[in-house]
């Protein structure tokens, strides 16, 4: 049964990702895109659907991935996040460097640009966390806190930008791997009680 299940859900994972990639590359709109802008739409959904496994990753759930085992893979595609979204924005820079440069200043006139640069951020920020977690010799307790915070912007900023956008991704795959994200995060971050900081809990994570 254990086999079954865990093979079941890395068959609905795979779907779930297969199944807006899919969408995109059938959008009626690619055919009058050029390919550095079809590549730097396709890694922003390649973003989005790696920010569905960092939560399931970070709380131990995947199967045959346990707590240990699944942070070490988390800090991995974390830094495949962070590739996928240089990627995005070096990509959108080299077809309209004009409109990027807006963007990164908040000049945009587009609110999903604002949601994408903050979300774009954090990422660094996290990541940089991530990085030099032993230099900054903050307690267990301070630095996974600053690191969910940040988790968390990234997600919401992510998930706001992807919807408001009118693009390659199909309305309906889109929408269900948004909401994936979103519960997957509020899952994980509900299960290990982040802000619980009383000074009695022990950090067991």
């Amino acid at each position: 049964m254990n086999r079954v299940r865990s093979t079941l859900i890395w068959a609905a994972l795979a779907i779930v990702v297969a199944v807006p990639l899919a969408a995109a590359a059938a959008s009626p709109l690619l055919q009058w895109r050029d390919p550095v802008y079809i590549a730097a739409g396709f890694a922003g959904i390649v973003a989005m659907a790696l920010l569905l496994f960092q939560p399931l990753l970070a709380g131990g759930y995947l199967p045959g991935l346990p707590s240990i085992k699944g942070r070490r893979v988390h800090r991995w595609i974390g830094g495949c996040l962070v590739a996928a979204v240089v990627f995005h924005v070096v990509a959108l820079w080299i077809t309209s460097p004009p409109d990027v440069v807006d963007v990164l200043l908040f000049r945009s006139p587009t609110p999903f640009s604002v949601w994408g640069v903050v979300a774009m951020w954090a990422v660094f920020a996290a990541a940089l966390l991530a990085a030099f977690r032993r230099r900054l010799h903050w307690r267990h307790r301070t630095w996974r806190l600053a690191h969910t915070s940040l988790a968390l912007v990234i997600v919401v900023g992510s998930v706001v930008h992807a919807l408001l956008i009118e693009g390659s991704m199909e309305t309906a795959s889109k929408v269900a791997l948004c909401l994936l994200v979103l519960a997957a995060t509020v899952k994980v971050l509900a299960d290990l009680k982040v802000w619980d900081v009383r000074p009695g809990r022990r950090a067991e994570r």
